[in-house]
């Protein structure tokens, strides 16, 4: 018959909270915290201090039911301030705010001075929080001004200038990387624009794959290869729609292959277009391994944002790139599916096929 320690140590070893205390797992902060019963003190997760033996280890939700149980807080991992992670997530948050109201695309070093740190350890935190780095996101940020002013009155040359470019002619040097055509084409809807298009069968069902000149810009599935065409045209309303050749097939059936099989990966160019948001959303979806989800509050906490769960959702609902953008690997925080563009039960296929491969 196990003992009382043995059966304390046992629940412990049992309770998932303890693999994140042995592995000093920073990801768990904040999420619960850990008292030792030996030394009367509560820590966070990823505390360096000695792994205690599982015996003497309880967990609490909050800093308050720790001291409300008599232990002090631990004096190397200071559990009742702000982890790192969170020190560095709102300084990052603010440093967006900041490149968001900024009229020109600050510099790195601007940005390290800012925030205290240094260029390259800026650099690594700013991508480890966004998934971009400080130069991308400000792109973005600026991709994103252009493409609101040229849905609005006022000349091109106006928009170029309120988003940011000191001049026209550097961002006509950019202007097929930041908006996909031209602005007078983009402001047309895609007037003048050639995309390539294809509609074919694969286990789910029908999907289509379009391409613009810098790469794949659409991967839709559905069950209407009518509404994927019109979804399509939607999207470029002024566009040119063509229909691929006998070499364009063979890119399709790459496609359809990676939608089969996404653990193999798809190395072609891609187009993806969106918000300085919707891109951080993506780029942390990219990150998640085939076979494992995550959920909207999970990636809203990855990119820095954790009050913005709404909006990942919404960022989830407006990917192109079905697969590419894995967006399927996102579940509720129970772990249910919820809404996926392409249909649930598409959505539950894709991750039971990835979990069995």
């Amino acid at each position: 018959m196990a003992t009382k320690t043995e059966a304390l140590a046992a629940a412990t070893v049992g309770d998932p909270r303890w693999a994140a205390v042995v592995a000093r797992d920073a990801a768990a902060d904040g999420r619960f915290f850990y008292s030792v019963r030996t030394t009367g003190v509560y820590c966070r997760p990823s505390c360096g201090a000695r792994t205690p033996r599982p015996e003497n280890v309880g967990f609490h939700m909050t800093v308050a039911a720790a001291e409300q149980a008599g232990y002090r807080a631990c004096k190397r991992c200071k559990p009742g301030e702000p982890s790192l992670a969170v020190k560095h997530a709102d300084r990052v948050a603010e440093l967006c705010r900041f490149i968001q109201a900024s009229e020109e695309m600050p510099t790195l070093e601007q940005l390290a001075e800012r925030a205290g740190l240094s260029p390259y350890h800026l650099h690594r935190v700013f991508k480890a929080v966004t998934g971009l780095t400080p130069k991308g996101y400000a792109a973005a940020q600026r991709a994103e001004r252009i493409r609101t002013g040229l849905t609005k009155r006022g000349s091109v040359t106006e928009a170029i200038y309120d988003a940011g470019f000191n001049s026209s002619g550097r961002f006509y040097e950019t202007s097929s990387q930041v908006l996909g055509m031209t602005p007078t084409n983009f402001r047309a809807g895609g007037a003048n624009t050639e995309i390539r298009f294809a509609i074919a069968e694969c286990s789910l069902g029908p999907i289509l794959v379009a391409t613009s000149d810098r790469g794949v810009c659409a991967i839709l599935m559905g069950d209407d290869p009518d509404a994927l065409a019109k979804d399509l045209q939607d999207r470029f309303p002024q566009a040119t729609l063509v229909g691929g050749d006998a070499k364009f097939e063979q890119l399709v059936a790459k496609v359809v292959g990676f939608v089969e099989a996404p653990r193999v990966g798809l190395d072609l160019p891609l187009d993806v277009r969106g918000t300085a948001f919707q891109q951080r959303v993506w780029q942390a979806l990219r990150e998640i391994p085939a076979g494992e989800t995550a959920s909207y509050t999970d990636i809203a906490e990855r990119i820095g944002s954790p009050k913005s769960v709404r909006a990942v959702a919404q960022a989830c609902g407006a990917n192109a790139l079905a697969v590419v953008i894995p967006c399927h690997r996102v579940v509720r925080n129970d772990g249910a599916l919820s809404g996926y563009r392409w249909g649930v039960e598409r959505k539950r296929a894709l991750l039971e096929r990835e979990a069995q491969r």
